[in-house]
Parts: C-alpha cells; structure tokens; sequence
C-alpha cells in the first residue's frame, strides 16, 4: 500500500497489526507541507569525562525557508539559546544582515566593519537611538558573538555568523536528578 497517512480511515490505521516487530524501533521520516520530521532513538552516547553512558531518542526536523526567513529564523534561534533581550535580538539581526553582505576571502568572512553613522549602522537606518544600538552591540561582546579586531573592524564567531544554507539549532532537554538532601529529609 502506498497511500498517504492521510488517505487511510483510522479503522484501517488500527488493522495494520505488527504482533512480532516494532516498526516504530527504526528511525522514520515524515513529509508534511514544509518540513520533514525524522524520530528515532539516538545511539548511546558516552560522556568522555565520567564515563557516563546515555541514550538520546531524537526527533528532528528539517524546513526549507526562502533566504530572508532563513535569516530571521537562525537569529531567532540563537536569540532563544543565548537569552538575548530584544535590544541585543534586533542588533544581532542587523548585523548578521550586515554580515550576509561582506565580501568573503578564502570561502569565508571572519571580520566585519561596523561603525554607527548617519544615525545608524553603516549609515543604514535602523531605528533605534545609538545608545540603544550600543546596549544591544555591548549585550553582543559580552555573548562572545564578536571581538574587536581593531577600529570599527570585528572578529566574528563563525559558529554564528556563516554563509552556509542549513543550520542546525538543538536544544537537548534531561530529566532533573532528584534532590538528595530532600529525599533523605521526607524519610
């Protein structure tokens, strides 16, 4: 059979018995409108550290965007993990624009020039005030997101700002160990 997941009652759905083998074992992947969903149980991962030994079930998905929603939506993301306010958010979207820009040598870009004039970045207007420009810029240094190279001129983390057409943002949920001190103080 191959129909659609949408195509089948859920009477049907419920008669694809599998008495034997979990077909759900093996990682599957799903098309749907825009977006591809791949679910499977991840390999055992072992902390080199502690020696501690971990299995990961993963679900991931792949979207395709056009080049100025793939922009907004990686600036998004690294804003979610780094905890960006929305001052340094719009900074770093201004300057990952900027960055899009510059010329690259050798297959990539690993300075950027900014300067604020003309009431904005590069002479482009961003509508924000410079002091607002400069809290959001500070919020950026701090984050190691860029390092001054020289006069206006910047280092940037190539880990954020790239040229590449795909991305990856994972974000890796664990369970809470339970409270010793409070477990030995209930009993």
């Amino acid at each position: 059979m191959d129909q659609s997941k949408n195509e089948f009652t859920l009477r049907e759905l419920n008669r694809q018995f599998s008495p034997d083998v979990n077909p759900l074992i093996e990682s599957t992947t799903i098309a749907t409108k825009r977006r591809y969903v791949r679910a499977g149980r991840g390999k055992d991962l072992v902390d080199p550290m502690t020696g501690e030994v971990s299995v990961v079930s993963t679900i991931h998905t792949v979207e395709e965007r056009d080049d100025a929603e793939f922009v907004k939506v990686f600036a998004e993301g690294v804003r979610a993990m780094y905890d960006l306010s929305r001052t340094g958010m719009r900074v770093f979207q201004a300057i990952l624009n900027e960055y899009q820009n510059t010329r690259m040598s050798g297959g990539f870009a690993d300075t950027i020039y900014l300067h604020w004039f003309d009431k904005g970045l590069n002479g482009q207007d961003l509508g924000m005030s410079e002091a607002t420009f400069h809290r959001g810029f500070k919020e950026l240094l701090v984050n190691r997101f860029l390092w001054p190279r020289g006069p206006s001129m910047y280092w940037i983390n190539p880990a954020l700002f790239f040229k590449g057409d795909r991305v990856a943002l994972i974000t890796e949920y664990r369970r809470k160990k339970p409270n010793v001190a409070l477990s030995m103080k209930e009993e």
